[in-house]
């Protein structure tokens, strides 16, 4: 049997002294398109960084390992990184305001996915497969045109394409997005969401970290709503996404619909 994407055993978290992730417990298996969503303040963004290794939970005193991705709890950052793409919107920011490579193209970004740096440095080596991966990876979500545009002339939506090919270049098992339309307008949004679509539609497994419920495409079909550092609801999208739970997890009346495959809410009276 395959092991789990990703597995949490227990996971706690403490940061200035606040717990920010208590006890967390829980299982995304390769193919299990998820979203973890829950208000600013839950934990997701703390989650997502014990995930990609940026962050490490408490050691457990049974010695169990509170964290394994891909059925192992040792990895190199940077084979991790070959098998789980990352895209978020602060990735963005690195690449238009705080690279430290200078001018950097399209290209040269989704090259740096290679070296899971922010820019392309003269010591790194770029081999022609790696050039031809990226440009495969570009044409992959419709940018190949970008290539040669430096990333801070482009649109939001434009870059948050960008790091999309940047995040398939190793051609990843899964893809993990962390609040990936933030900045981004409503044509852009829905936009980046089709192309997020057809790569679960090519088996790329997905997780969604979020606190929109209308990021929520119609190919995830688990939601796992996390409150105050816990799970507080984990089960099928249409279980899930209810007037009673979300209003729950989000402290407020709210009123939940559905068209086409999506869920829309909005508060009570408004």
């Amino acid at each position: 049997m395959t092991a789990p994407l990703i597995e949490l055993t227990g996971a706690t978290v403490i940061l200035g002294g606040t717990r920010i992730l208590d006890g967390l417990t829980l299982s995304i298996h390769q193919g299990e398109h998820t979203a973890i969503l829950g208000p600013n303040g839950a934990g997701k963004s703390t989650l997502m960084k014990l995930l990609t290794l940026q962050l490490y939970p408490l050691a457990p005193e049974n010695g169990t390992a509170p964290v394994r991705v891909f059925g192992r709890d040792r990895w190199d950052v940077f084979a991790l990184r070959a098998q789980l793409g990352i895209v978020s919107a602060d990735l963005h920011d690195h690449f238009v305001h705080g690279n430290s490579s200078g001018v950097i193209t399209g290209l040269d970004a989704v090259l740096s996915g290679f070296f899971a740096s922010f820019g392309v440095f003269a010591h790194q080596r770029v081999t022609d497969a790696m050039r031809e991966q990226a440009r495969e990876a570009l044409d992959r979500v419709d940018a190949g045109r970008l290539a040669a545009q430096p990333v801070a002339t482009m649109s939001t939506g434009e870059a948050r394409r960008i790091l999309i090919a940047r995040a398939l270049v190793h051609r990843p098992e899964a893809l993990v997005l962390d609040e990936p339309t933030r900045g981004l307008d409503l044509v852009a949004q829905h936009q980046f969401m089709e192309r997020v679509r057809e790569l679960a539609r090519q088996g790329v497994t997905l997780l969604l970290v979020t606190h929109h419920v209308d990021e929520i495409i119609p190919e995830i079909e688990r939601v796992i709503l996390l409150k105050d550092g816990r799970v507080a609801g984990d089960g099928p999208k249409a279980a899930m996404l209810t007037s009673a739970r979300l209003g729950d997890v989000f402290g407020a009346p709210l009123e939940v619909g559905a068209t086409g495959g999506y869920y829309h809410v909005r508060v009570q009276g408004r």
